[in-house]
């Protein structure tokens, strides 16, 4: 495929064609204010410099890993990250998400939470496997919470999070519980199988 069938108005300068801005300002109230550049909180701060580019579609980045993309897409992005790359089951779950739904389904979506969700149990395996398992008692603030006086934080303030906070203990420690609680059932079941044998 040639640079030239790979163009796409999004990702080009011949962008779809759009309604004119006198259009638009009769249809959308408040459509443009900003068009005028005088009218813009940034001036007269905002400058525009040249930034050197001479292409109007740039190169293409090398895809030397699989990387998901919307099915709404022909292609990837010009340029796209590659620090976090999909892994594990999570991956499988995210891989799926994207091949299979489009971003307006809710299944899209709601996999992708799945698999953050996997993601999270895939780390702390791996942290504990390493020999670094977590430590709830730090990262979840608990320490905190003691040493720097957090209740006289929320207290003596107005801040949004107060509402919720008596759900933050269930939600935060109700998988460490669980862990805990399958922890002490198959420490019983392993002592029982000894015994009888």
């Amino acid at each position: 495929m040639s640079p030239a069938d790979d163009r796409i108005p999004v990702y080009t300068s011949a962008a779809p064609p759009t309604s004119s801005p006198d259009e638009l300002r009769a249809r959308i109230p408040g459509w443009g204010v900003d068009l005028d550049l005088a009218d813009r909180p940034s001036h007269p701060k905002e400058q525009f410099i040249p930034t050197g580019a001479h292409w109007d579609f740039p190169e293409r980045q090398s895809e030397d890993r699989p990387r998901e993309r919307s099915i709404e897409h022909q292609m990837l992005t010009p340029v796209f990250g590659t620090t976090a790359p999909l892994h594990g089951l999570s991956g499988v779950i995210r891989r799926f998400a994207y091949a299979r739904f489009s971003e307006a389904r809710a299944a899209h979506w709601l996999l992708l939470m799945a698999g953050d969700r996997v993601e999270v149990v895939e780390s702390r395996v791996q942290s504990l496997a390493a020999g670094r398992p977590d430590n709830p008692i730090i990262e979840t603030g608990v320490k905190a919470e003691a040493a720097h006086d957090g209740y006289a934080a929320r207290r003596d303030s107005n801040r949004s999070d107060v509402r919720h906070q008596w759900l933050d203990p269930i939600i935060v420690g109700w998988p460490w519980l669980v862990a805990g609680g399958i922890g002490v059932i198959a420490l019983r079941a392993l002592r029982l199988r000894r015994r009888r044998s």
